[in-house]
């Protein structure tokens, strides 16, 4: 039997109708509200490739049932700043962060949790659990640690 859930992203309401209520977050967050920037990396809580923000906590959507976050604030990449002036997106940019650039939104995410539970600079690099296949992480350390 469908279920219907409301979802807040990115500061408007989403009504999604699944089948099943342990479905994954990343895929209502890119299936059925089409925004794409949250990436699907190993499905298994490893990588942070898809990680958001739910209630300013940095969450990994791919294991995150979507009846569990129903009624809560979900923030996507896309929703972090309108035009990408988020202190974490303009370090980024500064530092020319990405190569291939795949983790990066899953990077910004996390780095921009830290950010609003108070832990700025090195706190935040020691806090980043994400992976970067291309081994940006000495131009992430450095962009985090100027925030």
């Amino acid at each position: 039997m469908p279920n219907t859930y409301t979802l807040n992203v990115n500061g408007q309401n989403y009504t999604v109708t699944v089948n099943n209520p342990a479905m994954p977050l990343l895929w209502v967050i890119r299936d059925l509200i089409g925004l794409t920037g949250t990436k699907y990396g190993c499905g298994m809580n490893t990588c942070g490739a898809c990680t958001v923000l739910v209630n300013n906590v940095a969450m990994r959507s791919c294991i995150t049932e979507v009846q569990s976050v129903a009624g809560d604030t979900i923030v996507t990449i896309e929703g972090l700043s309108p035009n990408s002036t988020h202190p974490a997106q303009l370090a980024w940019i500064n530092f020319q962060v990405p190569q291939c650039g795949y983790c990066q939104s899953g990077q910004i995410m996390s780095c921009a949790s830290a950010m609003l539970a108070g832990n700025h600079g090195a706190n935040i690099a020691a806090q980043m659990h994400n992976v970067c296949i291309c081994g940006t992480y000495p131009r992430i350390t450095q962009a985090v640690d100027t925030l």
